[in-house]
């Protein structure tokens, strides 16, 4: 096995869902499927078990995921001892949603100014769906985004946590489609949504399978202008659960339980391999490597 396996071993030990964990991998579903059976001939061991409803880690895959976190971070320090000396200087610029900044960012930014202080750091802040758009374009170096359904080529993503999507809701009876139980009608309430972006798509992705039409009151920018907007009894809305906690309307609206199931987002960063070739962007990136790995020890 090399470095590269054990990487896609752990992000699919991490996900628990080989989908999300090919996309993350930037692997078809095939290649990752086959590096894993390659792993497990090579350790005579199944590393997973699964079934038609879940995937979870097997005795092996447990101590399998133990010893590739060590051999990575040990790989990780070696790489850095052969940069020491070399100066990390120049520019760097960083996008993120306020939630961003708040939540995955302010540890991360502390230890890279404490490590690299002669980078000049830039940090823009913004709605969350702009954020690949953004660094494709190279008006950016480094974002803080979803992982998008579909792949781009030249972007490269780390993925850092995930977070669940969540229908919320203003005070009982302040809109319409809705149950005394949280039951949601998507076909009556109105719905406050986003103009564009990952949860745009999977909600309308999820409308379309059932076949109904969405009553849409509002379109907005921003996941925590959502929230503003359900708090003000607009309509029924759909954010990031990581974006919520973070509001600080969160007691002010309710998640309603018994709402659609979408697929959650994977959060992290997300470069082009043009960017991460120089040494600001590629320290940032590689520190972010190694502070995600020991949060998950």
């Amino acid at each position: 096995m090399d470095i590269r396996e054990l990487e896609i071993f752990l992000t699919v030990a991490e996900t628990l869902h080989f989908g999300r964990a090919s996309q993350a991998c930037n692997l078809s579903p095939s290649a990752l499927t086959r590096t894993i059976q390659r792993l497990e001939e090579e350790l005579e061991r199944p590393l997973f078990v699964r079934d038609n409803r879940r995937v979870v880690l097997s005795a092996a895959g447990e101590k399998l995921r133990v010893y590739a976190r060590q051999s990575l971070q040990e790989w990780q320090s070696f790489r850095s001892t052969l940069r020491e000396g070399e100066a990390v200087t120049g520019p760097l610029s960083l996008y993120a949603s306020i939630t961003a900044v708040y939540s995955l960012l302010p540890d991360l930014l502390e230890a890279f100014r404490t490590a690299y202080p002669d980078v000049q750091l830039e940090l823009r802040t913004g709605a969350a769906e702009q954020a690949v758009t953004l660094v494709s374009s190279g008006e950016i170096d480094l974002a803080v985004a979803a992982l998008p359904d579909r792949h781009r080529s030249q972007i490269e993503f780390l993925p850092i946590t995930t977070t669940s999507l969540l229908f919320i809701a203003p005070g009982p009876g302040m809109v319409a489609g809705l149950s005394a139980e949280g039951g949601l009608d998507l076909s009556r309430a109105p719905l406050v949504v986003p103009q564009s972006g990952l949860s745009r798509r999977r909600l309308d992705q999820w409308l379309k399978e059932k076949r109904i039409t969405p009553n849409i009151t509002s379109e907005v920018s921003g996941n925590e202008a959502i929230i503003a907007m359900v708090r003000l009894g607009v309509g029924v809305g759909i954010v990031p659960q990581l974006v919520l906690e973070r509001s600080p309307f969160r007691d002010e609206v309710r998640v309603l339980e018994g709402a659609p199931q979408l697929e959650p987002y994977i959060v992290g960063l997300c470069s082009t391999r043009r960017n991460l070739q120089r040494p600001a962007v590629r320290a940032f990136w590689e520190l972010a490597e190694e502070r995600s790995g020991a949060g998950e020890g």
